[in-house]
């Protein structure tokens, strides 16, 4: 690759949703790396971001937008300052500022990184518009596979999974007689794809230790470094619920062909099991920004920012089956898949709140009723169909709203958990 001519280096346009947060944050490493490789001639990719939008980090993007010489910009809290903008900054602000972002501004490629249902109307719009998306936004297949994944088939967008584990399983997938891109219909050469979890904080405590963690301990991730939704999400295995569900939409696979194992190593992230009993697995140090450099330079591998595996160092890879008694979520997968309609953005919706709640200051409610109440939505409120996305928003609503209910009704760790 080195002595690449500089016509030979293509130059994408992108825009970044949720630049400020983890994904993001590496996201626009990553884009620096690879820009500085094909200033180089090693890599065949450039990237030019020409958008940047954040919940409600106004300084972090100001900073950003000034590195990057970024002018279109969107602010989701609507509040925050501008003075340190570029000249000539385009600021969009309020709920739906980052949609208009990305209808907007011309691009080709947009990463998805907004933690939870937020990102889904922006996300939706970039696959309604034919664009290549880097999809690390669980939630949006979650909650909306049925509206995005026909969207995606029709426009000819292409998602390109970012979270670590459906990144290997696309590669993995690739060794086999599979197509290139998700979304994608595995067929009868599949006969099993399985998502590994390192267990998180809790993979060795108690079921009642588990039960009444703090918040403290449930943000202490042994392998990863993420934002506090996502890591209090891997505490419960939560994430690997929705995980699941995100695996049947891209990979077009049933619930029963998806399973998932403990590893607490987090080298291996996903195997793929295929009929003739051959089984291809993905390995890599726990670091994101190995997913995000090949979501955004595939089918290219020009040389990585992260760290590569020390083989001398690898001493040993643990497998154990999870204990679905101490992480229930999991079970939910399932029971979304098989229902589908308003089931996941009910579920979805659930546990987003149930963790704000968790994560509040002065919380009393103790970690494991995070879960016993977005299983609670999930069979109280059961599941329409899901037609438009006001269907998920009004699904979001009352899951939000149930949780809420709950919690004044059993605020307290003692009222929730006392029998425990």
């Amino acid at each position: 690759m080195p002595g690449r001519h500089a016509q030979d280096v293509v130059e994408k346009r992108l825009i970044v949703l949720g630049s400020t947060g983890s994904i993001g944050t590496q996201t626009i490493e990553v884009v620096e790396h690879l820009n500085a490789l094909a200033g180089r001639g090693e890599s065949p990719v450039r990237f030019r971001v020409v958008g940047l939008a954040t919940g409600r980090n106004a300084s972090a993007l100001a900073e950003q937008a000034q590195r990057l010489g970024v002018r279109d910009l969107a602010i989701a809290d609507g509040a925050g300052g501008g003075a340190h903008l570029p000249p000539g900054a385009h600021v969009r602000r309020g709920p739906s500022a980052a949609e208009a972002l990305v209808r907007e501004v011309e691009c080709d490629i947009v990463l998805g990184a907004m933690v939870g249902s937020a990102g889904l109307p922006a996300t939706l719009a970039a696959v309604q518009l034919g664009r290549d998306v880097a999809l690390a936004n669980k939630e949006t297949l979650v909650a909306a596979g049925e509206l995005v994944v026909p969207a995606a088939k029709a426009s000819g967008s292409r998602l390109l999974p970012v979270d670590s584990e459906h990144c290997a399983a696309w590669q993995a997938l690739l060794a086999g007689d599979s197509c290139c891109c998700p979304p994608m219909s595995c067929g009868w050469n599949v006969s099993r794809l399985v998502l590994t979890a390192s267990g998180g904080p809790f993979r060795t405590s108690s079921a009642h230790d588990t039960y009444h963690a703090t918040r403290g301990q449930a943000l202490k991730h042994p392998t990863w470094q993420m934002g506090p939704k996502v890591t209090i999400d891997s505490a419960s295995l939560t994430n690997k619920a929705l995980e699941i569900v995100e695996a049947h939409w891209l990979f077009g696979l049933p619930g029963e062909k998806i399973g998932v194992v403990v590893h607490p190593q987090s080298i291996v992230h996903a195997l793929v099991e295929f009929a003739d009993g051959n089984v291809i697995a993905q390995l890599a140090p726990p670091d994101m920004r190995t997913p995000i450099q090949y979501a955004l330079t595939f089918p290219h591998r020009p040389p990585g920012v992260s760290r590569k595996l020390d083989w001398a160092a690898l001493s040993r890879l643990d497998f154990a089956p999870p204990d679905r008694e101490r992480f229930p979520a999991l079970d939910a997968a399932y029971r979304i898949i098989a229902r589908g309609g308003t089931s996941g953005a009910v579920f979805n919706g659930a546990n987003e709140a149930a963790v704000e709640a968790f994560l509040a200051e002065g919380a009393t409610i103790p970690f494991g009723r995070i879960t016993e109440l977005a299983l609670g939505a999930l069979e109280a409120l059961g599941h329409s169909p899901l037609r438009t996305l006001d269907d998920v928003h009004r699904a979001d609503a009352e899951a939000r709203a149930w949780v809420n209910s709950a919690l004044a009704r059993a605020p307290s760790a003692a009222a929730a958990g006392a029998s425990r």
